[in-house]
């Protein structure tokens, strides 16, 4: 029987040295309550834009998708043709299944990947930030209802200050995620979203810290190259030129504004950002106050309407020079800048240098007072 064994496992072994190892693969198996003959997209976003891996119908509430493979663990996109939204998860090299129901694809449960389990863990770990957050907003409305304006005025700064410190930790977990999970692919994307409030320094460092084979990955060296436009325009530096259109067509130069003003501000926004619009405020009562003293504003929309910019800048009253180039988030001057969250904004110099970044409320008024009055 001894012989027999042993023959068994040998035969297996010259077996499996003779056959070729099969390459890894990608199948999902897909259980999609209320659907029938939809069509499911596979997608993957390279270059800022959505590129499909595959495709499949769905047939009795079910699909299937054997893909080819990737070559690390990596976001993709689950969603129905000719629809906006779906779910996004991590693809990789794995049998994985994908179960919910079509009217909330969103919310679909993913099982068979290490990766989206690391996902969901994360994820499960910010909502106490979350929490704290969506709790302000509650506190809020209820103040607003009271009608108090010097209770809202009080609320509004104590907010601030308040939802400053809820983003600084949230910060201060992401890079010790960071730190504590350097072979991780949910990592570079726990990076990616923290980078936001980072500076260059900062960036480079949290790099540093990830595996090798890791930091390969697409994201990685996306912020790689957003390092090398950060340091171009960090606090020391001289604001790099641009020209884009005012409200009437007519370019303007960031150059031919600067000189004319002690302090010059270069405000990113759009009229859809609802952040920027509560920040509008805040800016006109700056500008309102200093406007005679040297401070000056160049606002630089990220708007794709131009309609809708130029009411904006009417009902906020926003009286000092816009341009945009009307590209939305491709805007030309927000890329030279890095800026990929807004509001954002540069402080200038006389000289054109820059001297202090993404200064909001309180905080700009302060530098601006200080700057312009010593005090």
């Amino acid at each position: 029987m001894r012989n027999v064994f042993y023959l068994f496992v040998i035969a297996a072994i010259v077996s499996s040295c003779s056959t070729e190892p099969k390459a890894p693969h990608y199948v999902i198996k897909g259980k999609m309550a209320g659907a029938d003959s939809l069509t499911i997209l596979l997608q993957k976003r390279e270059a800022g834009k959505y590129v499909v891996l595959d495709s499949a119908v769905v047939l009795n509430g079910e699909f299937h998708i054997k893909g080819g493979s990737v070559p690390y663990p990596d976001m993709a996109y689950v969603t129905q043709k000719s629809k906006r939204g779906g779910l996004v998860f991590f693809l990789e090299n794995a049998d994985l299944t994908i179960s919910g129901h079509i009217d909330s694809l969103s919310k679909a449960k993913v099982t068979g990947s290490k990766t989206q389990d690391e996902f969901l863990a994360y994820k499960e770990s910010l909502k106490p930030f979350e929490k704290r957050m969506s709790q302000l907003e509650v506190d809020y409305e209820a103040v607003k209802k009271t009608g108090d304006k010097v209770k809202i005025a009080e609320f509004e700064k104590s907010s601030d200050e308040i939802s400053t410190k809820i983003e600084a930790d949230q910060s201060d977990f992401d890079k010790k995620f960071i730190k504590e999970h350097p072979s991780s692919y949910v990592t570079p994307s726990v990076l990616y979203y923290s980078s936001f409030g980072l500076e260059a320094s900062e960036i480079e460092s949290l790099i540093g810290m990830i595996d090798t084979t890791v930091a390969k990955v697409s994201i990685i060296k996306g912020l790689k190259e957003r390092v090398t436009v950060l340091k171009t325009v960090a606090i020391g530096q001289k604001a790099p030129d641009f020209t884009q259109n005012d409200v009437n067509d007519k370019p303007i130069a960031l150059s031919s504004k600067i000189g004319k003003s002690k302090l010059l501000l270069i405000d990113f926004w759009a009229s859809w950002c609802g952040p920027c619009r509560a920040e509008n405020p805040n800016v006109v009562k700056i500008y309102n106050l200093y406007k005679t003293k040297g401070f000056d504003v160049f606002g630089v929309s990220l708007d794709r309407k131009k309609e809708d910019w130029i009411k904006a800048i009417e009902k906020d009253q926003l009286t000092w020079t816009h341009v945009s180039d009307l590209k939305y988030w491709s805007n030309d001057a927000a890329k030279l800048y890095a800026v990929n969250s807004i509001p954002a904004n540069f402080l200038l110099d006389e000289s054109g240098t820059i001297i202090a970044r993404n200064l909001r409320g309180e905080a700009l008024a302060n530098k601006v007072k200080e700057l312009l009055t010593g005090k």
